[in-house]
Protein backbone atom coordinates (compact mmCIF):
# COMPACT_ATOMS: atom_id res chain seq x y z
CA UNK A 1 0.00 0.00 0.00
CA UNK A 2 1.30 3.44 -0.97
CA UNK A 3 -0.21 6.86 -0.66
CA UNK A 4 -0.37 9.40 -3.46
CA UNK A 5 3.08 10.74 -2.59
CA UNK A 6 4.86 7.39 -2.59
CA UNK A 7 5.11 6.75 1.16
CA UNK A 8 5.30 3.13 2.22
CA UNK A 9 2.84 1.72 4.71
CA UNK A 10 5.71 0.94 7.10
CA UNK A 11 5.64 4.56 8.33
CA UNK A 12 4.35 5.18 11.82
CA UNK A 13 1.30 7.45 12.04
CA UNK A 14 1.46 10.47 14.32
CA UNK A 15 -1.36 12.88 15.07
CA UNK A 16 -4.96 13.00 13.88
CA UNK A 17 -6.29 10.18 11.68
CA UNK A 18 -9.65 10.73 9.97
CA UNK A 19 -11.14 8.41 7.39
CA UNK A 20 -13.99 8.82 4.94
CA UNK A 21 -15.81 5.66 3.88
CA UNK A 22 -17.72 5.94 0.59
CA UNK A 23 -19.77 2.95 -0.55
CA UNK A 24 -19.13 2.23 -4.23
CA UNK A 25 -22.16 2.83 -6.51
CA UNK A 26 -24.13 1.89 -3.43
CA UNK A 27 -27.74 1.57 -4.60
CA UNK A 28 -26.70 -0.25 -7.77
CA UNK A 29 -24.35 -2.51 -5.79
CA UNK A 30 -27.18 -3.56 -3.47
CA UNK A 31 -29.35 -4.32 -6.50
CA UNK A 32 -26.58 -6.52 -7.95
CA UNK A 33 -26.20 -8.18 -4.55
CA UNK A 34 -29.92 -8.98 -4.43
CA UNK A 35 -30.08 -9.93 -8.13
CA UNK A 36 -26.97 -12.02 -8.90
CA UNK A 37 -28.04 -12.26 -12.53
CA UNK A 38 -27.47 -8.49 -12.82
CA UNK A 39 -23.81 -8.63 -11.82
CA UNK A 40 -21.51 -7.30 -14.50
CA UNK A 41 -24.39 -5.58 -16.29
CA UNK A 42 -25.18 -1.84 -16.50
CA UNK A 43 -27.70 -0.99 -13.75
CA UNK A 44 -29.45 2.34 -13.34
CA UNK A 45 -31.39 3.14 -10.17
CA UNK A 46 -33.75 6.06 -10.69
CA UNK A 47 -36.98 7.30 -12.17
CA UNK A 48 -38.12 6.25 -15.64
CA UNK A 49 -36.99 8.27 -18.69
CA UNK A 50 -40.57 9.02 -19.78
CA UNK A 51 -41.62 10.52 -16.41
CA UNK A 52 -38.89 13.10 -15.93
CA UNK A 53 -36.96 10.72 -13.75
CA UNK A 54 -33.46 11.35 -12.44
CA UNK A 55 -30.63 8.86 -11.98
CA UNK A 56 -30.02 8.12 -8.29
CA UNK A 57 -27.06 5.79 -8.87
CA UNK A 58 -25.50 3.96 -11.79
CA UNK A 59 -23.34 0.86 -11.62
CA UNK A 60 -19.77 1.15 -12.85
CA UNK A 61 -20.78 -0.82 -15.93
CA UNK A 62 -23.30 1.93 -16.74
CA UNK A 63 -20.83 4.70 -15.89
CA UNK A 64 -18.59 3.53 -18.72
CA UNK A 65 -21.30 4.87 -21.03
CA UNK A 66 -21.20 8.28 -19.34
CA UNK A 67 -24.18 7.77 -17.02
CA UNK A 68 -23.86 9.71 -13.76
CA UNK A 69 -25.89 10.38 -10.61
CA UNK A 70 -28.36 13.29 -10.86
CA UNK A 71 -28.44 12.97 -14.66
CA UNK A 72 -31.85 13.15 -16.32
CA UNK A 73 -33.07 9.60 -16.92
CA UNK A 74 -33.90 10.44 -20.52
CA UNK A 75 -30.25 11.35 -21.12
CA UNK A 76 -29.06 8.21 -19.38
CA UNK A 77 -31.36 6.08 -21.54
CA UNK A 78 -29.83 7.55 -24.69
CA UNK A 79 -26.30 6.96 -23.45
CA UNK A 80 -26.95 3.41 -22.24
CA UNK A 81 -30.03 2.01 -24.02
CA UNK A 82 -29.44 -1.56 -22.81
CA UNK A 83 -29.26 -0.73 -19.11
CA UNK A 84 -31.40 -2.51 -16.54
CA UNK A 85 -33.61 0.06 -14.80
CA UNK A 86 -35.05 -0.11 -11.29
CA UNK A 87 -36.75 2.53 -9.15
CA UNK A 88 -34.96 1.06 -6.15
CA UNK A 89 -35.73 -0.14 -2.65
CA UNK A 90 -34.77 2.53 -0.13
CA UNK A 91 -35.67 0.41 2.89
CA UNK A 92 -33.25 -2.27 1.69
CA UNK A 93 -30.51 0.32 1.12
CA UNK A 94 -31.02 1.64 4.65
CA UNK A 95 -30.72 -1.90 6.00
CA UNK A 96 -27.37 -2.50 4.29
CA UNK A 97 -26.15 0.98 5.21
CA UNK A 98 -26.94 0.32 8.87
CA UNK A 99 -24.86 -2.85 8.79
CA UNK A 100 -21.93 -0.94 7.29
CA UNK A 101 -22.19 1.80 9.91
CA UNK A 102 -22.28 -0.87 12.63
CA UNK A 103 -18.89 -2.06 11.39
CA UNK A 104 -17.49 1.45 11.76
CA UNK A 105 -18.93 1.86 15.25
CA UNK A 106 -17.39 -1.47 16.17
CA UNK A 107 -13.99 -0.01 15.26
CA UNK A 108 -14.41 3.42 16.84
CA UNK A 109 -17.21 5.30 18.61
CA UNK A 110 -16.28 8.46 16.68
CA UNK A 111 -18.39 7.97 13.55
CA UNK A 112 -20.16 10.81 11.72
CA UNK A 113 -22.55 9.54 9.08
CA UNK A 114 -23.06 12.28 6.48
CA UNK A 115 -25.30 10.36 4.07
CA UNK A 116 -26.68 6.90 3.50
CA UNK A 117 -23.44 5.83 1.78
CA UNK A 118 -20.76 8.02 3.40
CA UNK A 119 -19.32 8.44 6.88
CA UNK A 120 -16.31 10.06 8.52
CA UNK A 121 -14.58 8.16 11.31
CA UNK A 122 -11.78 9.09 13.69
CA UNK A 123 -9.19 6.36 14.30
CA UNK A 124 -6.43 8.52 15.78
CA UNK A 125 -4.02 6.21 17.60
CA UNK A 126 -4.45 6.44 21.36
CA UNK A 127 -7.66 6.25 23.33
CA UNK A 128 -9.68 3.91 21.10
CA UNK A 129 -7.00 2.14 19.04
CA UNK A 130 -3.31 1.33 19.20
CA UNK A 131 -3.13 0.05 15.62
CA UNK A 132 -1.84 1.99 12.65
CA UNK A 133 -4.84 3.77 11.10
CA UNK A 134 -4.28 2.34 7.62
CA UNK A 135 -4.43 -1.18 9.11
CA UNK A 136 -7.81 -0.34 10.63
CA UNK A 137 -9.02 0.96 7.24
CA UNK A 138 -7.92 -2.21 5.47
CA UNK A 139 -9.85 -4.29 7.99
CA UNK A 140 -12.95 -2.11 7.59
CA UNK A 141 -12.82 -2.62 3.82
CA UNK A 142 -12.56 -6.38 4.23
CA UNK A 143 -15.48 -6.50 6.66
CA UNK A 144 -17.66 -4.38 4.37
CA UNK A 145 -16.85 -6.68 1.44
CA UNK A 146 -18.18 -9.61 3.46
CA UNK A 147 -21.61 -7.92 3.34
CA UNK A 148 -21.59 -8.18 -0.46
CA UNK A 149 -20.87 -4.51 -1.25
CA UNK A 150 -17.60 -2.60 -1.51
CA UNK A 151 -16.27 0.74 -0.33
CA UNK A 152 -13.48 3.19 -1.02
CA UNK A 153 -11.70 4.88 1.87
CA UNK A 154 -9.62 8.02 2.09
CA UNK A 155 -7.42 8.51 5.15
CA UNK A 156 -5.72 11.73 6.23
CA UNK A 157 -5.34 14.26 8.99
CA UNK A 158 -8.56 16.18 8.23
CA UNK A 159 -12.01 15.70 6.78
CA UNK A 160 -11.14 17.60 3.60
CA UNK A 161 -8.13 15.42 2.88
CA UNK A 162 -10.03 12.23 3.68
CA UNK A 163 -12.87 13.26 1.35
CA UNK A 164 -10.55 14.07 -1.56
CA UNK A 165 -8.51 10.90 -0.98
CA UNK A 166 -11.64 8.71 -0.98
CA UNK A 167 -12.37 9.81 -4.55
CA UNK A 168 -8.89 9.12 -5.95
CA UNK A 169 -9.14 5.38 -6.48
CA UNK A 170 -12.62 3.93 -6.97
CA UNK A 171 -13.98 1.34 -6.63
CA UNK A 172 -12.38 -0.56 -3.72
CA UNK A 173 -9.67 2.08 -3.28
CA UNK A 174 -7.71 2.88 -0.14
CA UNK A 175 -5.79 6.14 -0.49
CA UNK A 176 -3.63 7.17 2.46
CA UNK A 177 -2.19 10.66 2.89
CA UNK A 178 0.40 10.41 5.66
CA UNK A 179 0.99 13.23 8.14
CA UNK A 180 3.46 15.68 6.67
CA UNK A 181 2.56 14.95 3.04
CA UNK A 182 -0.67 16.98 2.95
CA UNK A 183 0.62 19.92 0.91
CA UNK A 184 2.37 17.79 -1.71
CA UNK A 185 -0.82 15.72 -2.07
CA UNK A 186 -3.14 18.72 -2.41
CA UNK A 187 -1.04 21.23 -4.35
CA UNK A 188 -1.43 19.80 -7.92
CA UNK A 189 -5.14 19.04 -7.60
CA UNK A 190 -7.76 21.19 -9.39
CA UNK A 191 -9.57 23.68 -7.18
CA UNK A 192 -12.93 21.94 -7.72
CA UNK A 193 -11.55 18.98 -5.76
CA UNK A 194 -12.02 20.93 -2.54
CA UNK A 195 -15.31 20.85 -0.68
CA UNK A 196 -16.90 24.30 -0.63
CA UNK A 197 -15.84 25.33 -4.14
CA UNK A 198 -18.76 25.33 -6.53
CA UNK A 199 -19.02 26.49 -10.12
CA UNK A 200 -19.30 30.20 -9.26
CA UNK A 201 -16.23 30.16 -7.00
CA UNK A 202 -14.37 28.10 -9.58
CA UNK A 203 -15.02 30.72 -12.27
CA UNK A 204 -13.99 33.55 -9.96
CA UNK A 205 -10.74 31.80 -9.00
CA UNK A 206 -9.86 30.93 -12.58
CA UNK A 207 -10.40 34.57 -13.51
CA UNK A 208 -7.47 35.50 -11.23
CA UNK A 209 -5.31 32.63 -12.44
CA UNK A 210 -5.99 30.19 -9.57
CA UNK A 211 -6.56 26.68 -10.94
CA UNK A 212 -4.88 24.37 -8.43
CA UNK A 213 -5.09 23.99 -4.68
CA UNK A 214 -1.44 24.96 -4.43
CA UNK A 215 -2.23 28.28 -6.10
CA UNK A 216 -5.27 28.69 -3.85
CA UNK A 217 -3.08 28.16 -0.78
CA UNK A 218 -0.82 31.04 -1.92
CA UNK A 219 -3.54 33.45 -3.12
CA UNK A 220 -3.76 36.92 -1.59
CA UNK A 221 -6.02 37.67 1.35
CA UNK A 222 -7.84 40.30 -0.68
CA UNK A 223 -8.68 37.88 -3.52
CA UNK A 224 -9.85 35.14 -1.19
CA UNK A 225 -11.97 37.54 0.89
CA UNK A 226 -13.63 38.88 -2.24
CA UNK A 227 -14.54 35.36 -3.40
CA UNK A 228 -15.26 33.53 -0.12
CA UNK A 229 -16.09 36.34 2.28
CA UNK A 230 -15.85 35.28 5.93
CA UNK A 231 -14.88 31.74 4.84
CA UNK A 232 -11.67 32.92 3.15
CA UNK A 233 -9.28 31.78 5.87
CA UNK A 234 -11.06 28.46 6.25
CA UNK A 235 -10.65 27.77 2.53
CA UNK A 236 -6.96 28.69 2.64
CA UNK A 237 -6.36 26.29 5.55
CA UNK A 238 -8.15 23.53 3.66
CA UNK A 239 -6.04 24.12 0.56
CA UNK A 240 -2.89 24.05 2.70
CA UNK A 241 -3.90 20.83 4.42
CA UNK A 242 -3.96 22.55 7.82
CA UNK A 243 -7.69 22.31 8.54
CA UNK A 244 -8.57 21.16 12.07
CA UNK A 245 -11.42 18.64 11.96
CA UNK A 246 -13.61 17.06 14.60
CA UNK A 247 -15.69 13.97 13.91
CA UNK A 248 -19.00 14.59 15.66
CA UNK A 249 -20.70 11.25 16.10
CA UNK A 250 -24.10 11.26 14.39
CA UNK A 251 -24.98 8.27 16.53
CA UNK A 252 -24.92 10.41 19.66
CA UNK A 253 -27.57 12.76 18.28
CA UNK A 254 -30.22 11.18 16.09
CA UNK A 255 -32.48 14.24 16.06
CA UNK A 256 -33.33 15.32 12.52
CA UNK A 257 -32.72 18.97 11.68
CA UNK A 258 -35.75 19.21 9.39
CA UNK A 259 -38.56 17.19 7.86
CA UNK A 260 -39.54 17.74 4.25
CA UNK A 261 -41.15 16.24 1.16
CA UNK A 262 -40.74 17.20 -2.48
CA UNK A 263 -42.07 16.02 -5.81
CA UNK A 264 -40.99 16.44 -9.43
CA UNK A 265 -43.91 16.77 -11.86
CA UNK A 266 -44.27 14.86 -15.08
CA UNK A 267 -45.06 18.11 -16.91
CA UNK A 268 -44.25 21.67 -15.86
CA UNK A 269 -46.82 23.57 -13.81
CA UNK A 270 -47.74 27.09 -14.99
CA UNK A 271 -51.19 27.78 -13.56
CA UNK A 272 -51.22 29.51 -10.16
CA UNK A 273 -54.20 27.53 -8.85
CA UNK A 274 -52.53 24.27 -9.81
CA UNK A 275 -49.23 25.34 -8.24
CA UNK A 276 -50.93 26.35 -5.00
CA UNK A 277 -52.81 23.06 -4.93
CA UNK A 278 -49.49 21.23 -5.39
CA UNK A 279 -47.97 23.12 -2.45
CA UNK A 280 -50.86 22.08 -0.20
CA UNK A 281 -50.65 18.51 -1.48
CA UNK A 282 -46.94 18.29 -0.60
CA UNK A 283 -47.48 20.11 2.69
CA UNK A 284 -49.91 17.36 3.68
CA UNK A 285 -47.21 14.74 3.11
CA UNK A 286 -44.78 16.75 5.23
CA UNK A 287 -47.36 17.07 7.98
CA UNK A 288 -47.92 13.32 7.98
CA UNK A 289 -44.18 12.73 8.34
CA UNK A 290 -43.98 15.20 11.22
CA UNK A 291 -46.79 13.52 13.11
CA UNK A 292 -45.27 10.08 12.57
CA UNK A 293 -42.04 11.33 14.13
CA UNK A 294 -43.85 13.14 16.94
CA UNK A 295 -42.29 16.46 15.91
CA UNK A 296 -43.39 20.06 15.43
CA UNK A 297 -41.42 22.82 13.77
CA UNK A 298 -41.29 26.58 13.84
CA UNK A 299 -40.01 27.45 10.34
CA UNK A 300 -41.56 26.56 6.99
CA UNK A 301 -39.51 26.45 3.77
CA UNK A 302 -40.85 26.42 0.23
CA UNK A 303 -38.53 25.11 -2.48
CA UNK A 304 -39.18 25.27 -6.22
CA UNK A 305 -37.20 24.30 -9.30
CA UNK A 306 -37.86 26.00 -12.61
CA UNK A 307 -35.31 23.78 -14.39
CA UNK A 308 -32.82 21.08 -13.36
CA UNK A 309 -30.26 23.79 -12.49
CA UNK A 310 -32.52 26.63 -11.26
CA UNK A 311 -33.61 26.31 -7.64
CA UNK A 312 -35.13 28.90 -5.29
CA UNK A 313 -36.21 28.74 -1.65
CA UNK A 314 -38.04 31.02 0.78
CA UNK A 315 -38.60 30.69 4.52
CA UNK A 316 -40.93 32.12 7.15
CA UNK A 317 -41.25 31.61 10.89
CA UNK A 318 -44.56 30.28 12.18
CA UNK A 319 -46.39 31.98 15.08
CA UNK A 320 -45.99 28.72 17.03
CA UNK A 321 -44.47 25.28 16.29
CA UNK A 322 -46.83 23.08 14.29
CA UNK A 323 -47.19 19.65 12.69
CA UNK A 324 -50.47 20.57 10.96
CA UNK A 325 -50.46 21.22 7.22
CA UNK A 326 -53.64 23.26 7.65
CA UNK A 327 -51.46 25.70 9.62
CA UNK A 328 -48.11 25.70 7.81
CA UNK A 329 -49.46 24.83 4.35
CA UNK A 330 -51.06 28.26 3.77
CA UNK A 331 -47.82 29.89 4.98
CA UNK A 332 -45.87 27.86 2.41
CA UNK A 333 -48.40 28.83 -0.22
CA UNK A 334 -47.90 32.49 0.70
CA UNK A 335 -44.17 32.16 0.02
CA UNK A 336 -44.85 31.43 -3.65
CA UNK A 337 -44.62 35.12 -4.60
CA UNK A 338 -40.97 35.16 -3.47
CA UNK A 339 -39.83 32.30 -5.69
CA UNK A 340 -42.11 32.39 -8.73
CA UNK A 341 -43.39 34.88 -11.27
CA UNK A 342 -46.43 34.25 -13.49
CA UNK A 343 -45.38 32.50 -16.68
CA UNK A 344 -42.41 30.68 -15.14
CA UNK A 345 -42.53 26.89 -15.30
CA UNK A 346 -42.24 24.84 -12.11
CA UNK A 347 -40.98 21.27 -12.34
CA UNK A 348 -40.39 20.55 -8.62
CA UNK A 349 -41.96 21.71 -5.37
CA UNK A 350 -40.80 20.95 -1.85
CA UNK A 351 -42.19 21.90 1.57
CA UNK A 352 -40.04 21.55 4.68
CA UNK A 353 -40.34 22.26 8.39
CA UNK A 354 -37.29 23.04 10.54
CA UNK A 355 -36.45 24.27 14.07
CA UNK A 356 -37.99 21.07 15.40
CA UNK A 357 -39.20 20.21 18.91
CA UNK A 358 -40.82 17.00 20.06
CA UNK A 359 -44.44 17.13 21.17
CA UNK A 360 -43.63 16.51 24.82
CA UNK A 361 -42.36 20.07 25.26
CA UNK A 362 -44.37 23.08 26.41
CA UNK A 363 -47.38 23.58 24.18
CA UNK A 364 -48.36 26.92 22.71
CA UNK A 365 -51.95 28.16 23.02
CA UNK A 366 -53.91 27.63 19.80
CA UNK A 367 -57.20 29.09 18.88
CA UNK A 368 -60.23 26.83 18.43
CA UNK A 369 -59.91 26.70 14.66
CA UNK A 370 -56.33 25.39 14.85
CA UNK A 371 -57.33 22.75 17.38
CA UNK A 372 -60.02 21.54 15.00
CA UNK A 373 -57.67 21.38 12.00
CA UNK A 374 -55.20 19.43 14.10
CA UNK A 375 -57.91 16.92 14.94
CA UNK A 376 -58.80 16.68 11.26
CA UNK A 377 -55.18 15.95 10.31
CA UNK A 378 -54.88 13.21 12.92
CA UNK A 379 -58.20 11.66 11.95
CA UNK A 380 -57.00 11.53 8.35
CA UNK A 381 -53.80 9.81 9.54
CA UNK A 382 -55.83 7.15 11.36
CA UNK A 383 -57.84 6.32 8.22
CA UNK A 384 -54.68 6.10 6.08
CA UNK A 385 -52.87 4.00 8.67
CA UNK A 386 -55.70 1.48 8.66
CA UNK A 387 -56.78 1.45 5.01
CA UNK A 388 -53.79 2.79 3.06
CA UNK A 389 -52.52 6.13 1.80
CA UNK A 390 -55.13 6.35 -0.95
CA UNK A 391 -58.10 5.67 1.33
CA UNK A 392 -58.83 9.35 1.96
CA UNK A 393 -57.71 12.60 0.44
CA UNK A 394 -58.64 16.04 -0.80
CA UNK A 395 -59.63 16.95 -4.32
CA UNK A 396 -56.29 18.70 -4.79
CA UNK A 397 -54.51 15.39 -4.12
CA UNK A 398 -56.38 13.57 -6.88
CA UNK A 399 -55.16 15.87 -9.62
CA UNK A 400 -51.55 14.89 -8.93
CA UNK A 401 -52.16 11.16 -8.71
CA UNK A 402 -49.98 9.59 -11.39
CA UNK A 403 -48.62 12.93 -12.61
CA UNK A 404 -45.36 13.12 -10.71
CA UNK A 405 -41.98 11.68 -11.63
CA UNK A 406 -41.41 8.17 -10.32
CA UNK A 407 -37.88 8.89 -9.13
CA UNK A 408 -37.79 7.32 -5.67
CA UNK A 409 -37.21 9.77 -2.79
CA UNK A 410 -33.72 8.44 -2.07
CA UNK A 411 -31.77 11.60 -1.45
CA UNK A 412 -28.39 11.46 0.23
CA UNK A 413 -29.56 13.14 3.40
CA UNK A 414 -30.28 11.02 6.44
CA UNK A 415 -33.68 12.50 7.20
Amino acid sequence: MFDATGHCDALHWTGKAIGLLDLDAFFASVEQLDHPEWRGLPIIVGGSPDKRGVVSTASYEARRYGVRSAMASATAARLCPDAIWTTGNFARYCEVSSRVMAILVDETPLVEQVSIDEAFFDITPGRFSREEPYEVCARIQARVSELGVTCSIGLGTSKSIAKIASERDKPRGLTVVFPGSEQSFLAPLPIRSLSGIGSAAERALEAIGVRTLGQLARASDADLSRIFGVSAEKMRLRAQGREQSIVASAFEDDDPKSVSCERTFETDLYDRAEIEAAIMHIASMTGRRLRRKGLKGGTVTLKVKHSPTSQHTAQERLPAPSDDEHVFGPVARGLLERVWAPGQPIRLIGVGISHLDDETGEQSLFDAERVETGRLARATDLVRDRFGEGAIGYGRDLRFDGHVSNTAPMGKSLD
